[in-house]
C-alpha cells in the first residue's frame, strides 16, 4: 500500500513545489534543472511503454483476426522498419568532424533511410489526412449551420464572412464599394473578424484553460486528486 499510493504521491508533490518554487527562487533554481532532467528520463521510459502498448495491442489484433488486422500487419511493418532505421542509423555517413565515428552523421536528411521516411513517407501522408479532414470538416459544418436561434444565426453569418473573404469570390462581391466603405468589403471584415473577435475569443479561453491546470495543479500537489495513480489510486 505504501509503495501504491504514499511514496508516488510524496515524489509527485515534492517534485512538483520544487518546480514550483524553482521558477520563483534563485537558490533553488539548479534543482529544479535537475528534476526536469528526471522529467526526461521519466519521458524517455514512457516512449518504451507507448511502443510496448503498440505492439501488444496490435498483435492482439493480428492473432485474433479482428477487423482491420491486415492494417495492423502494416503498422507493425512501418514500425519495425523505421525504428531500426533510427537506432542503428542504417545508411548515415559519419560527419566531417568525426569522420571515424560510424554513428556520428545526421539521420534527418533525406538522403538516409530515416530522413527518406519521414520526407517522401511520413510528410505526404499527413498532408493526405489533413486534406481529407477538410472534407469532413465542411460536411459537419454543412448540418450545424444552421440558423435555429441568435447563437447559430451569428455563428453562420461569421463563417460566411471569414469563408468568402479568404476567396477570390468575396473579393469580386464586395469590390464594388467605394473607398470610405473600404472596412466593409469581405477580405477586411474576415481580417477584422480573425484579429479582433478570433483573438479575444482566443484569449479568453487561454485565461480559462490557465485557471483551470492551476486547479488541477494544486489538486494533485496537495493530493486531493489521485486519479493519476490509475486504478485504485482513490482507494
Amino acid at each position: 500500500m505504501i509503495l501504491r499510493r504514499t511514496i508516488p504521491i510524496w515524489i509527485a508533490t515534492l517534485g512538483g513545489f520544487v518546480m514550483l518554487i524553482s521558477a520563483f527562487g534563485k537558490p533553488i533554481e539548479g534543482m529544479g534543472e535537475s528534476f526536469a532532467e528526471v522529467f526526461n528520463v521519466i519521458a524517455a521510459i514512457a516512449f518504451v511503454l507507448g511502443a510496448g502498448s503498440l505492439l501488444k495491442a496490435n498483435l492482439t489484433k493480428i492473432s485474433r483476426r479482428d477487423a482491420g488486422w491486415g492494417f495492423a500487419i502494416v503498422t507493425l511493418s512501418t514500425f519495425a522498419v523505421t525504428l531500426i532505421a533510427g537506432i542503428f542509423k542504417v545508411g548515415v555517413n559519419p560527419s566531417r568532424d568525426f569522420p571515424l565515428a560510424t554513428f556520428s552523421g545526421k539521420q534527418t536528411t533525406p538522403e538516409s533511410p530515416f530522413g527518406w521516411l519521414y520526407e517522401y513517407a511520413m510528410v505526404p501522408l499527413t498532408s493526405t489526412m489533413f486534406a481529407l479532414l477538410a472534407f469532413y470538416v465542411a460536411s459537419a459544418a454543412f448540418r450545424a449551420f444552421r440558423a435555429k436561434n441568435l447563437e447559430a444565426g451569428l455563428l453562420l453569418g461569421t463563417a460566411f464572412i471569414v469563408l468568402l473573404g479568404r476567396t477570390f469570390a468575396g473579393v469580386i462581391l464586395t469590390g464594388w464599394l467605394p473607398e470610405w466603405a473600404s472596412g466593409l468589403r469581405l477580405e477586411n471584415l474576415s481580417v477584422y473578424v480573425m484579429q479582433v473577435f478570433n483573438t479575444a475569443g482566443n484569449r479568453a479561453i487561454i485565461v480559462g484553460i490557465a485557471l483551470g491546470v492551476a486547479a488541477t495543479s494544486l489538486r494533485i500537489l496537495l493530493g486531493v486528486d489521485r486519479s493519476w495513480m490509475g486504478t485504485g489510486g482513490d482507494r
